[in-house]
């Protein structure tokens, strides 16, 4: 089938190979704007215009999706079908009309549990055991268009969000190759999503950050696991703000009050949290430092057991 592809970060480069690999035609590639990073504030090309450009496939970065400009490429282009990846834009109704077979997207939840930008990050945040891709067939309404096909897989109790994002990637771009063939053969089902029980997941920002103490060590420790690789989740330690990146819940309770140090050594820092709960934090990075051990910070910021921070 002839298919444009529109994606931008590393979640949607396997559904584009996925494509490829099943001998598509991908006549085309929209992805976002190269952008600025790092301290030189070099323009970086988005992961799917690498992959695209390494593999000859046409890109095409418009800057608006209703002036016309992206219509007219895909006028020129012809696709068949478009299939949609964390692309980042909404696409008016013009182009959702456009394909003989419609436009269908790739998204990283069971829907309609976690429409939005971030649902990987959500899932873990709110502590969900199970999560999933969803192929749908594109609306007006964000992410609620009719679906196709549904994959689950169990998250792990210590799995962060990176670690999520790679298998589910990988799940997405065998289910889409699926839903692919179901439509050329015309038989994609349309199963209509319950709207009465969808969730949001909005864009993360710093103000997720801050570790609250008294929350229990298992909504900490999906804190830190869910807002990696950004904006991270935040604590001070002897009156330094530091980034944590990984912790262990601790089978056992304590009388201490949350936000005491219970332990502070070679296997890093012990908080106690809410309900009794006990929170390892086994990395961090202080603000102008590297990431290290908690227990190398120790050596710089020593902490006593009974301190209240």
């Amino acid at each position: 089938m002839r298919i444009l592809f529109m994606g931008t970060p590393d979640f949607a480069v396997a559904s584009l190979a996925a494509l490829l690999e099943a001998d598509h035609e991908v006549c085309g590639v929209f992805t976002q704007p190269d952008k600025p990073k790092n301290r030189g504030m070099k323009l970086q090309a988005s992961p799917v215009k690498e992959y695209a450009i390494a593999h000859d496939i046409p890109v095409f970065q418009p800057l608006k999706m209703k002036d016309g400009e992206a219509m007219g490429y895909i006028r020129d282009l012809a696709p068949e079908l478009i299939v949609v990846a964390a692309y980042g834009r909404i696409l008016p109704s013009d182009i959702l009309d456009y394909p003989a077979y419609g436009c269908i997207n790739v998204h990283s939840s069971l829907l309609p549990k976690y429409r939005g930008a971030a649902p990987i990050n959500w899932a873990i945040l709110n502590g969900e055991k199970t999560t999933g891709v969803t192929i749908m067939h594109m609306a007006p309404e964000l992410d609620a268009g009719d679906m196709i096909l549904q994959g689950e897989t169990a998250i792990g109790p210590n799995e962060t969000a990176p670690e999520l994002f790679g298998r589910l990637a990988e799940l997405g771009g065998k289910l889409l190759v699926e839903a692919v063939d179901l439509l050329a053969s015309g038989q994609a089902p349309r199963t209509p999503q319950d709207a009465a029980v969808s969730t949001y997941a909005p864009m993360l920002s710093r103000e997720l950050s801050p570790m609250d103490w008294s929350k229990g060590a298992q909504a900490l420790h999906d804190q830190v696991r869910g807002l990696l690789p950004w904006p991270c989740a935040t604590a001070e330690f002897g009156g330094i703000r530091c980034k944590v990146f990984s912790t262990d819940i601790i089978d056992d309770t304590t009388n201490l009050t949350p936000g005491t140090v219970a332990e502070a050594g070679n296997t890093g820092i012990v908080m106690a949290c809410g309900n009794g709960t006990l929170l390892r934090i086994k990395e961090l990075q202080p603000d102008g430092k590297k990431r290290m051990a908690a227990a190398d910070f120790l050596r710089g910021h020593p902490l006593t057991v009974g301190e209240k921070l």
